[in-house]
């Protein structure tokens, strides 16, 4: 009964926030309090949800003031450099820019923090994506995609989880999934490229007065003979995406510049090259959370605040204090130096009041989930039912059958229930049929990629946040791609050797 309740009130919960019936938060709270009842934990249900809240403050309290600094530094000008190098890099190809928002996310990704790689990420991209009306959905994907699988490092947490769970030394699990990490984040490049290939098609369709018949929007502004090309594309009104792409005269008339020929009549629209883009920066940025004009920068302290933001990171690295504390200590200093004044620091403050909402929120509104799935049960008989139903003859199998079953498994529960809880019992059942416990490790965090993108993840509940954009949708678009990129990691793993056959 606690199995066909847990499976049942997880399809429930995925249903609803796919097809946008509920917000995630209050399926996230009406849901498990529904399935709850029903599997008869009654009032106690009360307790379970605060038992499992008490685990998540120290992750509030760190979604929060990661908002504050983050917040603070984007609003100060840090990141504007950054931005203004990728727009030159990048240009105005979508192709281009989705593939670099993918290299820039398995980069930050580094440092093994979702939270700090999502919002740098947003911070620098999502203005770009915005200027070339490209779909936000694009840059949560991409940016998951690269997280979930950078997330096997040792410093990431799972891969510690499982070495702690079955008693190994990290690097033995680690090391050898090196190959399976590398090819993973070929995939992902691959995944990226082609969605900007799908974005530079949609854009052409559903923007001809933009993109006209160009194939590629590189072509637009360098046609292979010089920059400065033109684009002749049937009637414009002047309202092309992303202000200082285009040169337009007044009333929607088109100026012409580059190849001779082009012509000077309307419905010509004049693609301007990366580098001019950046010298305009004022335009290309206007009403974003990077324009220049903006009154909060603070071009004086820009070294300070690198060197802040600098010092932050590595002791999050080192990790020598609780992360909550860093970021409560780095906004105090941020907002002290950058805003002496009380009335600019409350206004700060006020500020990123709607980000925080809603991403502590959702937090707290996960533990509910947690809470039930944990409280009632339900998490413990749903793996030993699993375990149960695997045929022995696929005993010699346990570790392809941990890595496939890590995919949903994971995404369902937290890292801790699934490589504390559940590991073991599949570990020791696999020690039957000849299989080592370090293949079953290895094998486990395989499904990173699918697990990053759970509702259960505060990261990710920040990610879609700070992009506005709907979990449903974004997960319409990245949990296919994370379940081939979680079983070609599996398979690299298998094939070479690293993950082991009894």
């Amino acid at each position: 009964m606690l199995v066909l309740l847990g499976f049942a009130m997880i399809a429930v919960f995925m249903v609803l926030i796919m097809t946008k019936k509920l917000t995630p938060v209050l399926a996230l709270i009406i849901v498990p309090t529904v399935f709850g009842l029903f599997a008869g934990a009654g009032l106690g249900i009360g307790d379970m949800v605060m038992d499992s809240m008490k685990s998540m403050t120290s992750t509030a309290a760190l979604l929060m003031f990661a908002i504050i600094y983050f917040g603070l530094m984007i609003d100060v000008g840090l990141f504007d450099p950054l931005v203004k190098f990728i727009l030159r890099k990048l240009g105005n190809d979508p192709a281009k820019v989705v593939l670099g928002t993918a290299i820039l996310a398995a980069a930050v990704s580094l440092d093994g923090d979702g939270s700090t790689t999502f919002i740098l990420t947003t911070a620098a991209m999502l203005p770009v994506y915005l200027r070339l009306k490209m779909s936000p959905v694009v840059l949560t994907c991409v940016a998951g995609l690269a997280n979930g699988t950078m997330n096997i490092l040792p410093w990431g947490g799972p891969t510690a989880r499982a070495a702690t769970a079955l008693h190994l030394d990290v690097n033995d699990v680690f090391v050898p999934m090196v190959p399976s990490l590398i090819v993973g984040l070929i995939v992902v490049l691959v995944f990226a490229w082609l969605l900007g290939l799908q974005e530079r098609n949609r854009l052409r369709t559903t923007a001809p007065e933009i993109w006209g018949d160009v194939a590629d929007p590189s072509e637009a502004f360098d046609g292979g003979t010089g920059r400065g090309g033109s684009v002749a594309a049937g009637s414009g009104s002047g309202s092309g995406f992303g202000a200082g792409r285009f040169s337009f005269g007044r009333n929607g008339s088109s100026s012409t510049s580059g190849k001779p020929g082009t012509g000077g009549g309307s419905g010509v629209a004049v693609l301007e090259d990366p580098a001019t883009l950046v010298d305009d920066h004022d335009t290309a940025m206007a009403d974003t959370a990077l324009d220049p004009n903006r009154t909060t920068l603070r071009p004086k302290l820009f070294w300070f605040n690198l060197g802040l933001t600098v010092a932050v990171m590595v002791v999050l690295v080192a990790n020598i204090v609780p992360l909550p504390f860093v970021f409560m200590v780095g906004s105090a200093i941020a907002l002290l130096v950058n805003f002496p004044k009380v009335k600019d620091q409350g206004a700060q403050l006020i500020a990123h009041a709607p980000s925080i909402v809603a991403v502590v929120s959702m937090v707290m509104a996960a533990a509910v989930l947690t809470g039930v799935l944990n409280g009632t049960g339900m998490v413990k008989a749903m793996s030993e039912w699993l375990v149960q139903i695997i045929p022995a003859e696929m005993g010699p199998f346990m570790a392809v059958i941990t890595g496939l079953l890590s995919i949903p498994m994971t995404f369902f529960m937290s890292n801790d229930a699934f490589y504390f809880g559940v590991l073991p019992v599949l570990s020791e059942t696999a020690a039957h049929y000849g299989v080592d416990a370090v293949d079953m490790a290895r094998a486990s965090i395989t499904g990173q990629p699918f697990h990053l993108q759970s509702p259960l993840v505060p990261a990710i509940l920040l990610l879609v946040s700070l992009a506005k954009v709907d979990l449903g949708d974004h997960h319409k678009k990245v949990l296919w791609r994370t379940a081939v990129i979680s079983v070609v990691m599996l398979a690299v793993g298998v094939l070479t050797g690293a993950i082991g056959i009894g």
